[in-house]
């Protein structure tokens, strides 16, 4: 294993606070609502040198104690629904291992406009429906309830593992959306899968050789602050708050990848 790979890069003190100020935000942001990602990952492409592998900047973005810390904060003080967790959990973890190992084969470019779309979709759809995810009230049951978490876990866990940012907010809309949950109870929910699939893409990104882990270590320790008073500001100010941070983040979604967007068909 190279210096490289353990992180002996050539960052300035700078540089490196930067980036461990972006993991305690992205902490923060990320137990709220999801989406922390918006904030790590470009941090990443911003700090590291440009010659970074892109799978390497991936592999190191998800190291995210903060998901873990704000996983425990939320199933210690909001009652989960675990018979749901599991078939999600397990989904997740699968569609992660996938998208990870995908993430080294196929172009990213081509899912950018999908992403992009599908993010002003649930943006205009949450914002049109202020009474969404007030209250958690099943819309389905036995098993199809069971199927459609399973399908979420598998569809979003193969998205972060492939890409990553954005992957707690479609947890939480979809858990919303198609379950009927309301927002804190799909935030605590889909802290869970999320640990799950960053677990499942590390091993992967791993045994490739494919994270700086000195780095991202040290980001995973802000991240995990960042992560556990970003969990109790939810508990604590409920369904109304979370669900104004998730606008607020998937405004931020949809401006860099519009921009992303831009760039792209630029070249």
């Amino acid at each position: 294993m190279t210096p490289e790979t353990w992180g002996a890069l050539d960052l300035s003190a700078l540089s490196l606070t930067a980036l461990i100020a972006a993991a305690f935000v992205a902490g923060w942001v990320d137990a709220v609502v999801g989406g922390g990602g918006l904030i790590q990952l470009p941090a990443l492409l911003i700090g590291l040198p440009s010659n970074t592998p892109p799978a390497v900047i991936l592999g190191t973005n998800k190291i995210s104690c903060g998901t873990a810390t704000s996983s425990l904060t939320y199933a210690l003080r909001i009652p989960l629904d675990w018979w749901t967790v599991l078939p999600l959990v397990i989904a997740s973890a699968l569609g992660s291992a996938l998208g990870a190992s995908l993430a080294r084969l196929l172009p990213k470019d081509a899912f950018t406009p999908i992403v992009l779309a599908a993010l002003i979709g649930v943006g205009l759809y949450v914002w049109r429906r202020p009474q969404l995810g007030m209250v958690s009230v099943r819309k389905h049951a036995g098993r199809r309830h069971y199927g459609l978490t399973a399908l979420i876990g598998l569809v979003v866990g193969a998205y972060d593992g492939f890409l990553g940012p954005g992957t707690g907010s479609f947890f939480v809309i979809l858990l919303v959306a198609v379950l009927g949950y309301g927002f804190l109870q799909a935030s605590a929910t889909a802290k869970i899968a999320n640990l799950v699939t960053n677990l499942s893409a590390i091993v992967v990104f791993g045994l490739s050789g494919s994270v700086l882990w000195v780095l991202g270590l040290m980001m995973g320790t802000a991240n995990l602050i960042g992560g556990y008073l970003g969990a109790r500001t939810a508990i604590s100010r409920g369904n109304s708050f979370v669900r104004k941070v998730f606008l607020i983040v998937l405004s931020g979604l949809i401006i860099k990848l519009g921009y992303d967007v831009v760039v792209q068909f630029k070249r």
